[in-house]
């Protein structure tokens, strides 16, 4: 079997992919040792199933090469879907890992104050710029955003802006910061994607790769 005639995973580098790779082993797949070796470059990895191979890139680019077909399936959090909203992706799966939450944090001051909710203008500092303009554009606040992809704790104490948007699991990396969380938009979780013209095209594989996952999920 030619690689291009073969399934891709794509899997999430990051804290998401420590608890995807036991899902998957759960699932059946075993990935080779290129896979776990920290100085190897490589990105794209075979496994013991001859129909299926692994490609591991930025959890933000997961939706982006399946919605384009250069991945047929992938695990992406909830978080990213939301952010792109590919209508070319088909999300059948909740995998039950990767939980945390999306918030609005902000200074301590800011948690107790009225007068927030009646801004008609704001500035956040985050990497969800799209999920954050559609939550305050529904109540009327028209939110300014800085996009950050890193150290976005950092940006209300500097003045670069008044509050974030951003995922936490504890909460520690905020109190570190000296902010508290504001508001939650979102529950987050990872989900199975698929790409919808490889469903049609190669339904049978797909989905018997979908029932896998869901009975590890479920395990």
């Amino acid at each position: 079997m030619s690689a291009n005639e073969r399934l891709v995973l794509a899997l999430p580098k990051g804290r998401l992919l420590d608890e995807a790779v036991p899902l998957m082993r759960r699932v059946g797949i075993e990935l080779e040792p290129a896979f776990d070796d920290p100085e190897d470059r490589q990105l794209r990895f075979r496994t013991n199933h001859d129909e299926l191979d692994v490609i591991r890139v930025r959890a933000f680019d997961v939706p982006t090469f399946v919605a384009f077909g250069a991945a047929h399936l992938g695990i992406a959090g909830a978080d990213v879907m939301r952010e792109f909203d590919y209508p070319e992706i088909y999300a059948p799966l909740d995998l039950d890992i990767g939980h945390c939450r999306l918030v609005v944090a902000g200074p301590e001051e800011d948690a107790g104050r009225d007068d927030l909710g009646r801004l008609s203008h704001i500035r956040i500092a985050t990497k969800y710029p799209e999920i954050t303009r559609r939550f305050f554009a529904a109540r009327g606040v028209q939110a300014e955003c800085i996009e950050l992809n890193g150290a976005i704790e950092l940006a209300p104490g500097l003045g670069l802006s008044r509050q974030i948007v951003d995922l936490v699991q504890t909460g520690s990396t905020l109190k570190a910061n000296n902010l508290v969380e504001i508001e939650e938009i979102a529950r987050i979780t990872a989900r199975l994607i698929v790409n919808r013209t490889a469903l049609k095209t190669r339904t049978e594989q797909i989905n018997a790769w979908i029932d896998r996952f869901r009975d590890a999920a479920d395990a």
